[in-house]
């Protein structure tokens, strides 16, 4: 997609972890109510500690949807050998409301990043129906794509993502 301005194109999503897909479902990720996950936006390791709250659109309430958040540049952007690292899985979570009201398959783990900027990929599918869903064995080495082909989730309809480094403690002495 050369020349693209889409910023899940533009930092790499779309391709290293999506194919391209067309968005139709309204997606808001907040963290403590004030940090709202906007695409290619940086929030710090101390504004993320704690699960955001997740909104989603969609038809009504009868259709289902998964939310997947991964880390593709685990341990570090140049060395991505636990690409991608689940930090998050839930599923079965009916459409207007928000990952409260779903099924926790993998419970939240705050990303920290020791190297680089990392991009913290929320990524939301439409269920073809109510579905019991495992987790995996462990949380390195996920893919996306595999999950989705494995629970038959087809094409994301929505996903976002932002940058996230290791945070310097401003006390330490030099």
């Amino acid at each position: 997609m050369p020349g693209s301005t889409d910023p899940l194109v533009i930092g790499g999503v779309i391709g290293d972890v999506l194919e391209p897909f067309t968005s139709s479902v309204f997606l808001r990720i907040l963290y403590s109510n004030s940090f709202q996950v906007m695409n290619c936006c940086e929030l710090k390791p101390s504004q993320i500690l704690n699960q955001p709250r997740v909104e989603i659109g969609g038809d009504d309430f009868r259709t289902l949807y998964t939310l997947v958040m991964v880390d593709p540049d685990a341990p570090s952007p140049g060395n991505p050998n636990h690409r991608e690292y689940l930090h998050w899985l839930v599923a079965n979570i009916p459409g207007t409301t928000g990952t409260n009201f779903g099924e926790e398959v993998v419970g939240y783990e705050a990303p920290r990043p020791m190297m680089g900027i990392h991009r913290i990929i929320f990524i939301l599918f439409r269920q073809p129906s109510r579905q019991t869903v495992y987790a995996p064995g462990w949380r390195q080495n996920f893919n996306t794509r595999d999950f989705s082909e494995l629970y038959n989730l087809g094409s994301p309809v929505a996903a976002a993502y932002f940058n996230c480094k290791r945070q310097l403690d401003s006390t330490r002495r030099r």
